[in-house]
């Protein structure tokens, strides 16, 4: 008998970061330790909800229970890593899902991805505990806006964005006040709400961290040096056009700081398995928090993998650290009686 536990790498979504997503659940099923799961890719679209076999055979989920038969034979999932990028995966929706269906899951729960997906309530939110972001102005599709009225407020250059997107589908970066609204639309175009966002002059850092049994793992930082603009889309998928140096070239005393922040924030936002938070750091040594990422991109060549490579340690020992705390957290609650 198998006693192998079925694991799910859920991809695809329902937005432009597809393509990311498809290229992290590769790059996930390369960490995934094959010879302790039977490991199967998910791809959910608005179309279809399909599981990839081995032989290249696509089969239907069963919604109604997060399952695929084969023949005679269903198979259920154990787990779901999701490394959807954008919706229904970095907003709280699958996580719903899994909830009621008590399918444990990799990253965090329903209220800290959908407050992590909105980038302005993130912000706002995390500045109570003294973190600090940029200066922005956000907006939604039935607000009337003044490009002047918002570069008065937050000077030039901006940052225009889709405040529930990532991958750096649809920013821009702005010099004049007569290409505001362009970006604005071309934002827009990506999620339902956009955010301007003052410039920032700095390094970029990011830092990976993780919690199993209790325990916070904070990785070493990466410092981003892109080659064009910004950090956009070519940026982050084409090594040509960034250097991405691990660990960064900052202080120790800097780099415990940025380390230290990162794990407060983990537990802030009542984060879950591995979530990457992005840095400014201004020449003053000032630490500007960009955003929180909780489904962090995990291909070979991603910041996370970099990062837990540059800390010693082994992606398949922290994929099973996470899956495995998962799991027993259902086996101890499971076997616990609740009362109504």
């Amino acid at each position: 008998m198998n006693s192998k536990k079925n694991i799910a790498i859920v991809a695809g979504g329902y937005s432009s970061e597809i393509v990311v997503s498809l290229k992290s659940a590769q790059g996930i099923k390369s960490f995934i330790d094959g010879k302790q799961y039977n490991v199967f890719i998910v791809l959910i679209t608005k179309e279809q909800w399909i599981v990839r076999l081995a032989d290249e055979k696509s089969l239907f989920i069963d919604k109604n229970d997060f399952s695929f038969t084969d023949g005679t034979s269903k198979t259920k999932f154990d787990f779901a890593y999701i490394t959807i990028h954008g919706t229904p995966g970095e907003d709280g929706l699958l996580q719903g899902y899994f909830d009621m269906l008590n399918i444990p899951y990799s990253c965090c729960g329903v209220l800290a991805a959908a407050l992590s997906f909105n980038k302005y309530f993130c912000n706002n939110y995390l500045k109570n505990f003294g973190v600090k972001t940029a200066l922005s102005v956000y907006l939604q599709k039935e607000d009337s806006w003044n490009p002047d009225e918002i570069v008065q407020k937050l000077s030039l250059p901006v940052f225009v964005k889709p405040n529930d997107s990532g991958s750096s589908f649809g920013v821009s970066k702005v010099v004049s006040t007569g290409a505001i609204q362009t970006a604005i639309s071309a934002a827009f175009e990506e999620g339902n709400s956009v955010l301007i966002e003052q410039f920032m002059p700095g390094t970029e850092i990011t830092c990976g961290c993780y919690k199993v049994n209790g325990k916070t793992v904070v990785l070493p930082l990466t410092e981003v040096v892109s080659k064009n603009e910004f950090f956009d889309f070519d940026a982050k998928y084409n090594p040509n056009s960034v250097e991405e140096i691990t660990p960064a070239r900052i202080s120790s005393d800097l780099t415990g700081e940025i380390q230290s922040l990162t794990a407060k924030i983990y537990d802030w936002i009542g984060a879950k398995g591995i979530i990457r938070v992005d840095y400014i750091v201004s020449s003053e040594c000032e630490i500007r928090m960009l955003e929180v990422n909780t489904t962090p991109g995990m291909t070979v060549t991603s910041f996370i993998p970099q990062q837990v490579r540059a800390a010693g340690l082994d992606m398949k020992d922290v994929l099973t650290a996470i899956i495995e705390d998962e799991l027993n957290k259902k086996r101890y609650y499971g076997n616990k009686k609740s009362g109504i």
